[in-house]
């Protein structure tokens, strides 16, 4: 059963809305940068993409959330005021009236954000517990439930790299099940200096900017933002449009055709060499939707630019999906760890409406060993279904099928 997606809003490096982070996608305007907002102390520079600067860089202890949380209500809000649900900040109909679920993804969550807090207390000072209490009351889909005023389930997934694809499946299985009739769905992350130290450790990060597939990538750049969908069942949206209540039709309409996931559990942080677990999750994607690899237009690829992950993923693409044009967006926003799987869930959703996908910022040398190259040039596509896919620490892979209704 398809579930409709009514209503987007996320910002990221490229854009503090969602419409301008679009249309960067399709520009040469690259640019990471070192972190603003903290430093990181290493021989080499490791630039990342933050968010450009806004009322969103007020210090943490002045707000009641972290920023992750933060972050994810910016995204909810410009979601439901693009769904029709509510108009600048006031809501058209009571949501609370509906069965309104929150899901949302994230990796940090901004819980390592308290450094000073744990230094004070290890030299044995006593600071005050505000940070301790402010991460306590920061749960990502707790915090947009009590902004909205929203009484149905609410989740927090974290699952590494892949939550924010997962929180959409969720929220997808949810209006399936009859358990909701809207969801907000997706992911939000902020940067921080213990992730961005992390990944330094583990040699995965690149000092210059990202390059995805290429021959020539030699590891990936952190980012920081937030997407959220509003999932709508089918029967709240037919009542939408019968009444003409909140409506503001866009036309064709965008779904959520299938969805899967699968673990390898072959390595902490690396992928399956041959892909197991991604064939896995795509196939029991495409048997969810009930559409063939050939009906796929274009694949919005993990591509983090690490070694590994985008030397298995593009063997699978080219095993799977040989003639389908294929790219990834973290050239232009980075890697947005919990936010990454709903940024490109969005950005999936706006090309299949756009009928244009952007070129893979930052390839340009096809890698023998995978044989198989994203796309180096914007592109017109045949076509009404899209994948949108993600490969986690842990074994983890999530993909999505988007599916965009015939004009």
């Amino acid at each position: 059963m398809k579930v409709r997606i009514s209503g987007i809003g996320g910002l990221c490096a490229c854009g503090l809305d969602f419409e301008t982070a679009v249309a960067a996608l399709f520009q040469d305007c690259r640019n990471p940068t070192p972190a603003r907002r903290f430093k990181l102390d290493h021989p080499l520079s490791y630039p990342v993409f933050e968010l450009p600067s806004s009322s969103l860089d007020e210090p943490d202890k002045n707000q009641p959330w972290l920023r992750t949380s933060r972050l994810a209500v910016v995204a909810a809000r410009a979601a439901l005021k693009d769904s029709g649900w509510r108009k600048n900040h006031a809501p058209i109909t009571n949501l609370s009236r509906l069965r309104v679920g929150v899901c949302i993804g994230t990796t940090v969550g901004g819980n390592m954000n308290d450094e000073q807090f744990y230094r004070d207390f290890k030299n044995h000072k006593t600071p005050g517990l505000q940070p301790i209490n402010r991460y306590l009351q920061s749960n990502p889909a707790a915090v947009v439930a009590e902004v909205f005023n929203l009484c149905g389930p609410q989740l927090t997934v974290v699952n590494a790299c892949s939550s924010g694809t997962d929180a959409i499946a969720i929220g997808t299985e949810w209006i399936r099940a009859g358990i909701c009739d809207l969801v907000l769905a997706g992911g939000s992350d902020e940067l921080c200096r213990v992730t961005c130290n992390g990944f330094i450790s583990l040699m995965i990060s690149d000092s210059l900017p990202c390059r995805p597939f290429d021959e020539s990538r030699s590891g990936l750049n952190l980012g920081e933002g937030a997407a959220i969908l509003v999932l709508e069942s089918e029967k709240i949206y037919q009542q939408r449009q019968l009444s003409g209540i909140n409506n503001e039709p866009t036309s064709p309409q965008a779904f959520i055709a299938g969805s899967g996931s699968a673990c390898d559990a072959w390595h902490l942080t690396a992928p399956h060499p041959q892909g197991r677990g991604l064939r896995l999750a795509l196939t029991n994607a495409l048997a969810d939707a009930e559409i063939s690899a050939d009906q796929i237009a274009f694949i919005n690829a993990h591509g983090t630019a690490t070694l590994n992950n985008d030397l298995c993923e593009g063997l699978v693409l080219k095993d799977m999906f040989p003639h389908v044009p294929f790219f990834s967006t973290k050239g232009h926003t980075g890697h947005t760890l919990g936010a990454a799987g709903a940024l490109e869930a969005a950005f999936t959703v706006a090309m299949l409406k756009r009928r244009e996908i952007p070129q893979s910022a930052g390839f340009t040398k096809i890698d023998p060993a995978i044989d198989h190259a994203p796309i180096t040039s914007a592109q017109t596509f045949n076509g009404n279904f899209a994948l949108s896919q993600s490969l986690a620490f842990g074994g983890n892979n999530s993909a999505l099928i988007i599916g965009l209704e015939e004009d």
